[in-house]
């Protein structure tokens, strides 16, 4: 073995405590100061404090005076649209750990006036085994949603589908991220 790769091992009772650091022996450092920027003089700085406040307040007052608008039940953000949507969520693919809606094989989901819900989706291939039992499994499903008075799946082809079209959540649960 080389004598510059040797280690040496030497062993000690005991090793003097290192002092600690003090306030006073603190090097005072200058730092240089920059010049301040040159901005133009607002036209609120003339304003009290007082007068700030209140014209915030006559901002707020507009904003805090407006009702939320009701979102109709049957578009995305509705209630109706949104338990179809959670329903959807809770179907999982025999196949595949995963829920439908997150496997992207959801294409569409549409509420009528009359709150009939429309399912748009695909399967993953037409030869799938399910590809029988799937679509009735849905629109039982999301015909037991309350608010629904019927519910109807339509099975489509075009485009078909890839796994591009799967959630984050999906890829990542599949390891695919």
């Amino acid at each position: 073995m080389n004598e510059e790769r040797k280690i040496l091992v030497e062993e000690v009772d005991s090793v003097a405590k290192p002092p600690l650091a003090k306030v006073e022996d603190a090097v005072d450092v200058q730092v240089e100061e920059k010049p301040a920027p040159v901005m133009a003089p607002s036209p609120f700085e003339a304003e009290s404090d007082a007068s700030k406040l209140n014209r915030k307040r006559d901002y707020l007052e507009g904003f805090l005076a407006q009702k939320p608008v009701e979102t109709p039940a049957g578009e995305a953000g509705g209630d109706l649209y949104e338990a179809v949507i959670d329903t959807l969520k809770s179907i999982y693919d025999p196949e595949i750990p995963v829920n439908i809606y997150d496997l992207g094989l959801i294409y569409g989901v549409e509420i009528t006036p009359d709150n009939h819900a429309i399912v748009s989706m695909t399967l993953t291939t037409p030869n799938c085994p399910v590809a029988e039992s799937m679509p009735g499994e849905i629109e039982l499903q999301v015909g037991s949603v309350p608010g629904v008075g019927h519910a109807e799946v339509i099975l489509v082809w075009d485009p078909p589908w890839d796994p591009q079209k799967m959630s984050d959540e999906a890829k990542l649960e599949l390891g695919m991220l």
